[in-house]
């Protein structure tokens, strides 16, 4: 059986941190950055990547569509 991973990229820089992906994530993966970027908004990122599945439902709520997801299929043995 396999079982999917994920993984996401977020453009910082266009990240205004309205935390709608945090709050759509079924697994917690998302967290926001202390760090803020050039326009002073903290921006999203991946706070537990171990949990990501890639379901991209962080990507549809996006409303300035800066998440990227990835996903792979890991075999379980």
């Amino acid at each position: 059986m396999a079982k999917a991973r994920g993984a996401i990229v977020v453009d910082t820089e266009k990240c205004k941190g309205c935390e709608l992906c945090m709050a759509t994530c079924p697994t917690h993966v998302i967290g926001m950055d202390h760090n803020v970027n050039s326009k002073g908004y903290h921006f999203a990122y991946m706070e537990k990547p171990e949990a990501c599945t890639g379901c991209i439902s962080c990507a549809l709520v996006c409303p300035d569509g800066v998440i990227t997801v990835y996903r792979a299929k890991n075999e379980v043995a």
